[in-house]
Formats: structure tokens, C-alpha cells, sequence
């Protein structure tokens, strides 16, 4: 099922604009975004493919089914509460029975946790694009050799150093287990005069490619002229934080990145905006039991998006709004969670109503065809 289908089908409870149209932060070339909520037809909500929601492929247009969008509402999910409480030239649509459904039903004490731990959560997002941009990893990734080191009386070498003061090649090498030392492998160089005798296979397979050493059969008697120790948790993790930014550089939204580039401060501006207005937010239900969407700091929240602060100084201002909020709810009057009867209740009673006018408008339409067939 698509969004035009739920349009078509005359399924829609509730649509209206939201992001930063909704908060009050929109820039000319900002996008629409649209959120709404729906109900399932009888049989299909009774059936099998129960359909908790449905978007668009970019979830610029995300619509909620009735009974999904309630159990946001219960966990104070800032998505859902900010919805239902959209200002209302954000409305583009509202079904009557939609009304009954009142934002002040559903805030809590779990606002405290839901707006407040996003933000936090937004400004450790800050700080890893803060450590990408000034500390990128390598285009290439480091090889297995990197990470092998060769003992040296008390201390240890990188095998390329001792190679090439002992004047060897990695294909003359040969490595064999240690019994019970994991990752600690007996060195053997073939220095055979006239050529290699004992057919040792190296230390890698390819050392573009291997993620692991290579071991060798060594023929009795041979004595090893060192040990060599892989650091494979070492090599592990460079492997994945050179993947984890591989990943972060193809998925990133180029305008932002760039952005972010541009106004030097190196940290998303956009993210930092977040920070503060679920913070803002997240004060004004603790202090007036109310969830103000548009924001009234629209211009200090469009200079962080410019970067006309610092990060430390957005960082520490933001750390200390959070102290700010936690205070604020340890004093608030807010019931601890919402009513989950209450909310089921409603459910209920307005998927009833609705399936009933359904039913009776297309009664109605049934006689009204067969009233002009006669």
C-alpha cells in the first residue's frame, strides 16, 4: 500500500506538514515533509498483513496506522507527540474523529527520557562527525604486516623494519603456531645459499588482500630466528573504523556535509540545531505541561545551523540545558507515564465509530446504485 493508495481509499485521520516547516526553522530550499496518520480497513486490520505504517522511499512521508501511531503516543516518542500537536497552519487534513485525540493526554514524566536522551544522543552524533572530518581515516586500509611485530631482545619490531635490516624477503619466511600463546607464531627464514630449499610460504598470501598471517610446514631441526606477534584485535578494529567511515562517507547527505565543511566550526550544525529544540521542548513540558512545536528561538536555532558558534561552547550550552530539563521534571507534576487504559479506550471507541460510518456510507452508496438501476 503507497500513500496515494491511503488517499484514494479515503483511509486518511490526520496529514500535516512537519520537520522544520513545523518548528518554525524552514529555509527557502527546505523539504517537505509530511506525517499523518491512518486507519486499516476492517478486514485488513482483523487479518493477517496488519500494516503498521507506510512511507515513501526517502521517509520524507511517513503516515502511521492508528493503532501504531497510539503506542508512540504511550511511549512519548518526540515523532508522534510532535505530530499530534502541530500547529495548526501545518494541517492539511483532520478527520473529526481525530479530534479526540489530545496531545496533553499523552505527555509525561518519559518525555524526560524520550526528548532529553535523543538530544544527548544527538550530541555524540556531533562528535563523530567532529572526529571524522578532522582525523579521516586512509582511503586504503592497513594490511595484516602492519600489525605484526617481530620480539627484539625485551621489546618488539614491525616486521618491515626487521626485514629489511636483516636484508630478508617476506617470501623466505616461514610462521608456526605457539602451543597456548594465541596469535604468537615461531619466525623461520629460509637463507639457503643458491636459493630456497624448504619452500616456506611467506608471512601473508597476498598482503593487499589477507586478513590473517599464513602458517608453513618447517622441517624438523629447524630453529626459529625469532617470534612474531599479530595484533589481530589491533588489526580488527582499524578494519572496521576504516568501514564505519566508508560506510558514514557514502550514506552522508552531501548539502549537510558540506555545510558543516564550509562554516569551519566541523560539526553538523543541523544535528547541533536538534540538540537545542528537543531540549527547548523537552523544558516546556516539565515547566508548562504543554509541547509548543513552532519554536519562539527561531533565530538563535538558524545561527547554530550557520555555525556562528563554537562546538565546545554549543557543547557546554547544551550539557547545561540538559541539567536544566532533568531539574525541571524532578519538580514537575506530570503524571509518570500516560494512561494506557485511557488511550486504549479511545482506540477502541474511535476505530468503532469510524468502521461504522464506513460501513454506513457504503450501504448508502449500495442502495443509492441500486436506486438508479431502477
Amino acid at each position: 500500500m503507497t500513500i496515494d493508495d491511503l488517499r484514494r481509499r479515503g483511509l486518511l485521520l490526520f496529514e500535516a506538514l512537519s520537520g522544520s516547516r513545523a518548528y518554525g526553522t524552514d529555509l527557502p530550499h527546505s523539504d517537505v515533509d509530511l506525517k499523518g496518520v491512518f486507519i486499516l480497513p476492517e478486514t485488513e486490520f482483523y487479518g493477517l498483513d496488519y500494516l503498521p505504517q507506510v512511507a515513501n522511499e526517502t521517509n520524507d512521508e511517513v503516515y502511521y496506522e492508528l493503532r501504531r501511531f497510539v503506542e508512540l503516543l504511550l511511549k512519548s516518542n518526540p515523532t508522534a507527540l510532535e505530530l499530534l500537536a502541530s500547529p495548526p497552519d501545518c494541517v492539511r487534513y483532520r478527520h473529526p474523529l481525530f479530534a479526540a485525540f489530545r496531545v496533553g493526554d499523552f505527555l509525561s514524566q518519559l518525555c524526560r527520557a524520550s526528548f532529553a536522551d535523543y538530544a544527548v544522543a544527538q550530541i555524540r552524533k556531533a562528535r563523530g562527525l567532529n572526529k571524522k572530518i578532522n582525523h579521516p581515516e586512509p582511503p586504503q586500509r592497513k594490511s595484516v604486516l602492519d600489525f605484526c611485530f617481530v620480539t627484539a631482545g625485551a621489546g618488539a619490531q614491525p616486521v618491515a623494519g626487521w626485514l629489511k635490516r636483516r636484508g630478508y624477503a617476506a617470501g623466505q619466511c616461514g610462521l608456526t603456531n605457539v602451543p597456548h600463546l594465541p596469535d604468537l607464531y615461531a619466525l623461520f627464514v629460509d637463507d639457503t645459499p643458491g636459493g630456497p630449499r624448504h619452500g616456506y610460504r611467506g608471512l601473508v598470501r597476498d598482503a593487499a588482500t589477507s586478513q590473517d598471517v599464513q602458517l608453513s610446514a618447517v622441517p624438523k631441526g629447524e630453529t626459529p630466528v625469532a617470534y612474531l606477534s599479530f595484533n589481530r584485535n589491533g588489526y580488527s578494529t582499524s578494519c572496521r573504523v576504516l568501514r564505519e567511515y566508508q560506510e558514514w562517507e557514502q550514506k552522508r547527505n552531501p548539502e549537510r556535509y558540506q555545510n558543516t565543511v564550509q562554516h569551519g566550526k566541523n560539526y553538523d550544525a543541523k544535528n547541533m540545531l536538534h540538540v537545542f529544540r528537543l531540549l527547548g521542548m523537552a523544558l516546556d513540558v516539565a515547566t508548562t505541561g504543554q509541547l509548543p512545536v513552532r519554536r519562539p528561538n527561531r533565530d538563535f536555532l538558524l545561527q547554530i545551523r550557520r555555525g556562528e558558534f563554537g562546538y565546545e561552547q554549543l557543547v557546554t550550552e547544551a550539557e547545561a540545558l540538559v541539567a536544566r530539563v532533568e531539574t525541571a521534571f524532578a519538580a514537575s507534576k506530570l503524571p509518570i507515564t500516560p494512561d494506557r487504559e485511557a488511550a486504549e479506550q479511545l482506540l477502541v471507541r474511535v476505530r468503532r465509530q469510524w468502521y461504522a460510518a464506513r460501513a454506513a456510507g457504503e450501504q448508502a452508496s449500495q442502495l443509492a446504485e441500486a436506486g438508479a438501476k431502477k
